[in-house]
């Protein structure tokens, strides 16, 4: 006699990461790395200069839990002080980015952890504008997978936890002289849920 019965299926989903970069080439390169991972990320080609003004729409379009802002950066001249924010080619773009996404965090009670920064950028601005991660501490060169790694940890690790640095910088190029950050919460959800099974 057939009797149905429910057993506990218990599914890992990751976190979706919408990643915002200002060259195509890497935009491209950055997706089909994403796809490999088998990581649910949309890739935007977005000229850092527009992503200030469209981050706000895309955050409320695709709802993502990771936000990663990216692009072309460096410092303008060597002899300059750090400090300065017009010293740099586009840290203020990803500044402003990261403020908006914050506002669009407050406004839609959402919750996203952040990456931000390229080469060379204004990292302490950058983490003083909201960004859980960001990029350059030691004003230097980063490669183009550190904040894919970033964003891979967070979206892959149980959301019960917290990610830091000490989680992630082994998978960095250059550690925490390229990337610094405060951490963030983990997004990945196990979902449990019941299902028929019939048996003899």
């Amino acid at each position: 006699m057939k009797t149905a019965k429910n057993q506990l299926k218990e599914n890992f989903v990751t976190g979706k990461i919408l990643h915002l970069d200002g060259d195509k080439r890497y935009s491209e390169k950055s997706l089909r790395y994403y796809k490999k991972m088998g990581l649910n990320a949309i890739v935007k080609n977005i000229p850092e200069y527009k992503q200030p003004k469209l981050v706000y729409d895309l955050l409320k379009y695709y709802t993502p839990d990771i936000l990663v802002i990216t692009g072309h950066d460096g410092i303008i001249k060597k002899d300059k002080g750090y400090a300065d924010i017009y010293n740099y080619k586009n840290s203020r773009y990803f500044i402003e980015t990261v403020r908006e996404a914050r506002r669009y965090e407050r406004e839609q009670a959402a919750d996203i952890a952040i990456f931000a920064g390229a080469c060379e950028s204004y990292f302490e601005a950058l983490i003083m504008a909201g960004a859980n991660f960001a990029s350059s501490p030691a004003r230097i060169q980063i490669d183009f997978a550190d904040p894919i790694a970033i964003a891979k940890k967070i979206a892959t690790t149980d959301s019960i936890q917290f990610i830091t640095m000490g989680d992630v910088e082994k998978e960095l190029r250059d550690g925490r002289r390229g990337v610094g950050g405060i951490g963030a919460n983990r997004k990945e959800i196990l979902q449990k849920c019941y299902k028929n099974v019939t048996q003899m």
